[in-house]
């Protein structure tokens, strides 16, 4: 991998291309969390194969999240410094080969290791992919390509706790890894030959404006937090990820041991409601922000804080409810919510972020906000087996119904975001 440079990499023009790479990495981004999801759909079979408890399972789901947070500043600085191409691409083969290792395992540090080590190869893949994306998508497009792409996350959380979960119904968990793994390799080699890399700022910059280095790590601090928003957009984000988590981990048993669902369909109906309702609402969210962004300052960030603020109420349900309708109602609509605060999550930092210390910026806002998250399902996991009430599933309840406190955290942080934003940002000399 080399240095970025306009002689390596010349400017791609405005055409179609740019949609063409949003699609392109779209398929990435579904093997990403299609194989990161995979696991948590199996939770009930290894819990009864291997006598895991409900703290070791929140371990397995957590060696991913530390690992993966905190790998992510390394791979934000390297992002901006090397062919985002290559980080992109050779992190996809390097997650589906240690997702196929997955399918060897038989004791629990073989799982917490493997799961760490997905967590490493897929630390570098945001970063890298939404600074490129940005580069071919400005302020003008940029909510709707990359909400756009992140509708893969979602249909990606669908097929590996779908799947997943069938796998181990009819041919047994391992061979669910395999499929994923061996899929994923395939896909990263066949987009090396049709994706290209952009020079960086060139969506918002003539030919002549572009600097000519990457910035001297003693400037990424500057140019990431010169404006005060910045900092409420990472709490914030790590508010949302504290919930996500918890529902990614621990949906499935949930349904399983609460609702009697058996495996596959738990898979399924604890990824589809959520995930599919916002795949349904982030490009409404990207569209709208874009909108907003043309008419106001910080316009994005007020279309996440209506996310957070309106989800609090369905989250609360899913939690609290004993009935089944309700609580598919409530997961519908949260997914609904949680679309609009997603659409917008790099988006918005990017608004605020010099061009050339984006991935650096998306590394550390992961850093925080899966660093932090991670603690969810080890909470949740302690909380159903040590907590008072008199069933682990009644723990687990009581914890997720408090999830909606936590975003409504998440909104107060993101309205105290927009009021900041407003303030124009200081002027800084090119380097």
């Amino acid at each position: 991998m080399s240095l970025s440079t306009p002689s390596e990499f010349p400017r791609v023009p405005a055409s179609s291309y740019k949609w063409w790479v949003v699609f392109m990495l779209w398929f990435v981004c579904f093997f990403n969390y299609a194989d990161r999801q995979a696991i948590f759909s199996v939770f009930p079979t290894l819990e009864k194969e291997f006598k895991f408890d409900k703290v070791q399972l929140g371990l397995i789901g957590s060696a991913f999240m530390w690992v993966y947070a905190f790998g992510a500043p390394i791979a934000g600085v390297i992002g901006d410094r090397v062919r985002r191409k290559d980080l992109i691409l050779g992190g996809c083969v390097f997650w589906s080969g240690v997702t196929m290792m997955t399918g060897w395992c038989g004791k629990l540090w073989q799982f917490v290791a493997v799961r760490a080590l997905e967590g490493f190869g897929e630390t570098f893949y945001f970063p890298a992919s939404m600074s490129l994306t940005s580069d071919y998508h400005g302020p003008e497009t940029r909510s709707r390509a990359l909400s756009l792409h992140q509708s893969s996350v979602y249909i990606g959380t669908i097929a590996g706790s779908w799947v997943g979960a069938w796998f181990a119904e009819h041919r047994g968990w391992r061979q669910g890894f395999t499929f994923f793994g061996a899929s994923g390799i395939v896909l990263a080699a066949v987009l090396y030959a049709f994706l290209r890399e952009p020079l960086r700022g060139s969506s918002e910059k003539t030919e002549e404006e572009l600097p000519s280095a990457p910035l001297p790590l003693a400037e990424v601090g500057r140019a990431i937090f010169r404006s005060p928003a910045v900092p409420f957009l990472m709490a914030a984000f790590l508010a949302a990820n504290l919930v996500a988590t918890i529902f990614l981990t621990w949906t499935a048993t949930f349904l399983v041991e609460k609702f009697h669902f058996k495996l596959t369909t738990a898979g399924l109906s604890g990824t589809v409601y959520i995930h599919l309702a916002s795949a349904v609402s982030v490009p409404f969210g990207g569209i709208l922000a874009d909108y907003l962004a043309r008419r106001m300052t910080g316009g994005r960030i007020l279309v996440q804080a209506i996310g957070l603020l309106a989800g609090s109420i369905p989250v609360f349900l899913i939690g609290s409810t004993a009935h089944v309708t309700t609580l598919l109602l409530a997961m519908t609509l949260f997914g609904l919510c949680k679309g609009l605060y997603d659409a917008n999550i790099f988006a918005s930092l990017y608004d605020r972020v010099e061009p050339r210390a984006r991935a650096t910026a998306a590394g550390l806002m992961n850093t925080i906000g899966w660093g932090g998250g991670a603690l969810g399902p080890l909470i949740v996991g302690w909380v159903a087996t040590h907590g008072s009430r008199a069933t682990e599933v009644e723990n687990m309840s009581v914890a997720i119904a408090y999830c909606g406190a936590i975003y409504l955290v998440g909104a107060a942080l993101l309205i105290v975001a927009f009021l900041l934003s407003r303030r124009p940002l200081p002027v800084r000399a090119e380097v």
